[in-house]
C-alpha cells in the first residue's frame, strides 16, 4: 500500500501567454525571439545603442508583445528594461540560474527562445522589483553607500601617514575624524608641529589624559608622510561633499513621494537613539515614517540608516510577497532544503548579495549586547547554533518583525514578545509533564516563599 505523507502540494496554474518574448541580453548585441505565429523571422538581432533599442521596442510594439523576459545580466539589461516600461511592456526579469537550458549545443539565439518558450507556458518567475519612483532612490542611496566606503579609504590613508610619523593617534582618539582629529589634522597640514599645542585641541570628552596626547603626538615629521597626509585628508573633504550632494538630490527624490500634508508639516526633531557615521542631512527618520506608514525604528536592531537601505531596496510595499516564508525566502535568511528519496541533503541558507539581508545582519549583530528580546534571543542563537547560524536566525527573526509592521502599518511592541515567551513557557512544561508521566514521574511545583 502506498504512503501518503502530509506535504505541502502547490498549486500551478497552466499559462499560456503567446504574445510572450524573450531576449538574450549581451554587451555589444541583443537576440530577440518572439512566437512562430507573431512573425516570419522570429528571432532578431540589435545593438545596443540607444536607437537599436527604440527599434527594439517598436517592433516588439508592432507585435502587440505584452511581456518579454530578460535574464539579469549585470546592468546592461536595464535600459532595455526602462524603454520596455515605457511602452507599457512587462518585464520579467528572471535569475539565469533559473533558465539554464539543457545540456548540448548553446548559442545566443537557442538562448532567447529558451527564454521565449519558458515565459510562454508560464514556467518564469519575475524577480522582485520595487516601482520606477523607489528605483530612483535605490540607486541614489546605493552610490551613498559607496562614497562613504571610499570615505572610510581615505581615513585609512591618514591613519597610516600618521603612523609612519609615528603620530601614535589611534590609541588615544577613537575617532579620527572626530571634533580633536580633525583640529589636530588641520593643525599638522597647517605647519604645527609642537605636541603642546597639538593636544590644547582635546576636547572635554577625550578619555585619554593631556600628557598621555602629548606623548602620542610628539612624532618624526617628514614631508613625504605629511604630503600623503594632506592628499588624504583632501580626499577625505571631497568625499564629503559628494556624501552632500548626494543628500541634497535624495531629499529631491523624495519630496515628491510624501503625502502633501505631511510634506508641508515642519519635520520634527528625532534624536537618534543610536549614534551614526554620515547621516543623512535632511530629517530621514520623519521621511520614511511618512513614506513607509510606520516607524521602522521601533524594530531592536534597526537605525535610520538600515531603516533607509531597507525603504530604498523595497520601497514601503511588501504586498508582492506572498507570505513572510516568500519574504524570508527571497532574504535568503531561510534553510534552503534539498531532499531527495526522503533523504536532507543540504539545509544551507543560498549565497545571497542582497542588500537588506545584509542590513538586518548588522541590525542582528548590533542586539549581542542589547538588554532586550531580541538580544536575549541572539544570544540564546548563539551558544545552540554558533557564531554565524545564531546571527542567520536572528536576522531571520528580525525579518520576520519587519514584515509584520510593514504589514500591519504598527510598530513594533515588545509585549507581543513577552506573550509569545509566555506561550512558549507553557507549551515547555506540557511537554515536561508528559515526559515525566511517560517515565512513571509526577512533576510537583516548588512551593512559593510567603
Amino acid at each position: 500500500m502506498a504512503r501518503v505523507r502530509k506535504t505541502k502540494v502547490q498549486k500551478i496554474q497552466p499559462v499560456i501567454n503567446p504574445h510572450a518574448a524573450g531576449a538574450d541580453i549581451g554587451a555589444r548585441e541583443i537576440y530577440v525571439a518572439v512566437a512562430m505565429e507573431l512573425s516570419a523571422t522570429p528571432v532578431r538581432q540589435f545593438g545596443t545603442f540607444t536607437e537599436d533599442l527604440r527599434q527594439l521596442v517598436a517592433w516588439l510594439v508592432e507585435l502587440k508583445v505584452r511581456t518579454v523576459a530578460l535574464e539579469a545580466t549585470s546592468v546592461y539589461w536595464i535600459p532595455l528594461a526602462e524603454l520596455l516600461e515605457e511602452a507599457k511592456i512587462e518585464v520579467c526579469l528572471v535569475n539565469p540560474r533559473h533558465v539554464q537550458n539543457v545540456s548540448g549545443r548553446k548559442s545566443d539565439v537557442i538562448d532567447c527562445q529558451w527564454l521565449q518558450y519558458l515565459h510562454s507556458v508560464g514556467l518564469l518567475r519575475a524577480a522582485f522589483r520595487p516601482s520606477a519612483e523607489v528605483r530612483g532612490v535605490r540607486a541614489l542611496w546605493r552610490h551613498r553607500d559607496a562614497l562613504v566606503r571610499q570615505s572610510g579609504w581615505h581615513v585609512q590613508h591618514m591613519h597610516k601617514a600618521l603612523d609612519q610619523m609615528n603620530l601614535q593617534v589611534h590609541h588615544v582618539l577613537a575617532d579620527l575624524m572626530g571634533v580633536t582629529g580633525t583640529a589636530i589634522v588641520e593643525a599638522i597640514l597647517q605647519g604645527e608641529r609642537r605636541a603642546e599645542v597639538l593636544a590644547g585641541f582635546r576636547d572635554p570628552r577625550v578619555k585619554a589624559s593631556a600628557q598621555t596626547l602629548v606623548a602620542a603626538l610628539t612624532g618624526d615629521y617628514r614631508a613625504e608622510h605629511v604630503f600623503c597626509l594632506q592628499q588624504a585628508y583632501a580626499a577625505y573633504q571631497f568625499i564629503l561633499g559628494q556624501i552632500a550632494a548626494v543628500d541634497r538630490q535624495i531629499e529631491t527624490q523624495l519630496q515628491p513621494l510624501l503625502k502633501p500634508a505631511a510634506a508641508a508639516d515642519p519635520a520634527p526633531a528625532v534624536r537618534s537613539r543610536v549614534s551614526t557615521k554620515h547621516p543623512p542631512a535632511y530629517p530621514a527618520q520623519h521621511y520614511l515614517e511618512t513614506l513607509c506608514g510606520v516607524d521602522l525604528t521601533s524594530i531592536p536592531g534597526i537605525h535610520v540608516l538600515t531603516a533607509h537601505t531597507i525603504y530604498a531596496e523595497l520601497g514601503g510595499d511588501v504586498s508582492a510577497f506572498a507570505s513572510v516564508k516568500h519574504f524570508c525566502s527571497w532574504l535568503s535568511l531561510c534553510p534552503d532544503n534539498r531532499t531527495s528519496a526522503g533523504r536532507c541533503l543540504s539545509t544551507h541558507t543560498r549565497p545571497s548579495a542582497n542588500r537588506v539581508a545584509h542590513a538586518l545582519r548588522l541590525a542582528a549583530q548590533s542586539c549581542h549586547h542589547a538588554k532586550h528580546a531580541l538580544g536575549d534571543y541572539y544570544r540564546r542563537m548563539r551558544a545552540k547554533l554558533g557564531a554565524a547560524e545564531g546571527l542567520v536566525a536572528t536576522a531571520h527573526k528580525i525579518a520576520r518583525i519587519l514584515y509584520a509592521v510593514l504589514t500591519t502599518r504598527r510598530p513594533y511592541d515588545p509585549a507581543l514578545h513577552a506573550v509569545a515567551l509566555a506561550d512558549s513557557a507553557r507549551r515547555r512544561l506540557v511537554k515536561l509533564h508528559s515526559s515525566a508521566k511517560k517515565l512513571g514521574f509526577q512533576l510537583i511545583p516548588l512551593k512559593q516563599p510567603a
